[in-house]
């Protein structure tokens, strides 16, 4: 009788753009007698058969499982419905210590005032019970639901004990915690035992009472029937599955009498009217068509031409990389030169300087091309500068993506004293004008340097450059 079980019980994710608060889940426990047990096998053998198809055992299926052996329960989304052990816990004002305690006594005296409560063996644990963070979620109490055996994951583990560490911040009293929330010096096992994905997930908790009738309530007894989970995103998770017409789950409590119950989980949430899913549809629409209005406001239907004869040079450009340097923590200074004829914007910045490691650089701006010259630099923990080389980029001439490498050089000082000096205090011989790294230009003479100066070759520098042109 093994095959009459449903021995898939992972977790399923699904994903709904309906309110969270619509989910409506029916739960029903069965306690499996011996009578019971023999109509459902009878009923199954028969029933395959064709030619004994019109055999009824309502007879046998009737008896034996009603009262105290089966329960029935739809449930909604973190609907508190109380245990047996919760009634008589919070009959007493003075086991009531948090404000949610305080309103669960007010809520059990109406009840016991009224007809009682509808639930027998069912009840939940909503996201902010005291007992959601202590309830182990990788085990159940006093049962077990019959499955296959795997064993967790390493993340799953870490991400499980996620939602604890939110609980366990919350003390009795609803006071705020002593301890650092923040940890300004962690050591590399926090660092890597807090190294997950920390998305606050609400959680509410199926429970079922499953102790002998007549004893009812105690906590040993209580089984952990579903888990439900939501990020507020549209991602619902529920442990186990639906049933979907499957044979339902088989729980073993434990104990000398070692009971089985049978579990079936239904999602009876209610289906969305016709004329309610075209409303929805159609506010969707409007609203698509609103934020493409929005954005074609932005962006406008015509493109800006510049004025004819008029070459318009628009370049996005990135400092990939620089290698091949004598010291680290490199740094560029850059500016730009415009020959002749061209121009920039008023408001367009000229030069700029990249961060320490973060390299990043943003250039705006026929048959002469400007130039974009460059200083690299590097600073150390003693705040010790010094100049590492120069170089410069030519635009490119033609449109599209480009990736170009410029090698760089420095002067040099001969000597053992401007080594010496350039080692333990930094600095080192510059150029005055940094458009001679090549031929500025300018310069209208026919030599550009009479005596010359030594120099050095040094590293190099990657651009990334992505260049549109634009003309009539």
């Amino acid at each position: 009788m093994t095959d009459c079980w449903n021995t898939d019980t992972g977790e399923a994710v699904y994903r709904s753009r309906d309110a969270i608060k619509n989910l409506r889940i029916k739960v029903r426990i069965e306690r499996v007698t011996s009578t019971s047990a023999l109509s459902q096998h009878l009923q199954q053998q028969f029933l395959s058969r064709q030619d004994r198809g019109a055999i009824e055992l309502e007879t046998l299926s009737s008896q034996g499982q009603t009262g105290d052996n089966e329960e029935e329960l739809v449930v909604g989304w973190q609907e508190k419905f109380f245990s047996q052990y919760e009634m008589e816990l919070f009959q007493n004002e003075a086991a009531c210590q948090t404000p949610l305690d305080r309103q669960y006594h007010t809520e059990v005296k109406a009840l016991n005032r009224g007809k009682g409560r509808r639930n027998r063996r069912i009840f939940t644990y909503s996201d902010h019970d005291r007992y959601t963070s202590c309830l182990p979620l990788h085990q159940l109490h006093a049962t077990d639901i019959f499955t296959t055996k795997s064993n967790p994951t390493f993340l799953a583990e870490r991400m499980a004990s996620v939602r604890h560490r939110r609980q366990e911040r919350r003390t009795m009293d609803s006071s705020v915690p002593k301890s650092k929330i923040i940890n300004w010096e962690p050591t590399e096992e926090f660092v890597r035992s807090r190294h997950v994905v920390n998305n606050v997930m609400q959680t509410m908790h199926i429970m079922g009472d499953l102790g002998p009738s007549g004893r009812l309530g105690q906590k040993e007894n209580e089984c952990l029937l579903v888990t439900i989970k939501t990020d507020g995103c549209g991602t619902v998770i529920v442990k186990p599955d639906f049933n979907k017409g499957k044979e339902p789950y088989r729980i073993v409590t434990e104990g000398e009498r070692r009971e089985v119950w049978r579990l079936t989980v239904e999602n009876v949430s209610g289906s969305m009217k016709p004329e309610d899913k075209v409303r929805e549809q159609n506010m969707y629409k409007d609203l698509y068509i609103r934020h493409k209005e929005y954005l074609n406001s932005l962006v406008g239907q015509d493109f800006e031409m510049p004025p004819l004869g008029i070459l318009r040079y628009m370049m996005n450009g990135e400092i990939v990389s620089a290698q091949g340097f004598e010291y680290d923590n490199l740094y560029i200074h850059f500016f730009m030169e415009l020959p002749n004829n061209w121009s920039s914007r008023p408001f367009q910045s000229m030069s700029g300087v990249t961060q320490t490691y973060m390299l990043n650089s943003r250039c705006s701006l026929f048959p002469q091309w400007p130039v974009l010259y460059f200083k690299v630099l590097s600073l150390d923990s003693w705040q010790r500068y010094r100049t590492e080389g120069y170089g410069y980029l030519l635009f490119p001439a033609m449109p599209g993506k480009h990736t170009m490498t410029c090698h760089t050089w420095r002067p040099l000082q001969m000597g053992t004293v401007s080594a010496l000096r350039r080692f333990f205090i930094g600095g080192s011989p510059e150029l005055e004008d940094h458009s001679y790294v090549r031929i500025p230009g300018t310069f209208k003479g026919e030599r550009l340097s009479r005596f010359g100066f030594c120099t050095e070759t040094t590293g190099s520098v990657t651009f990334n450059l992505n260049c549109i042109q634009q003309a009539r």
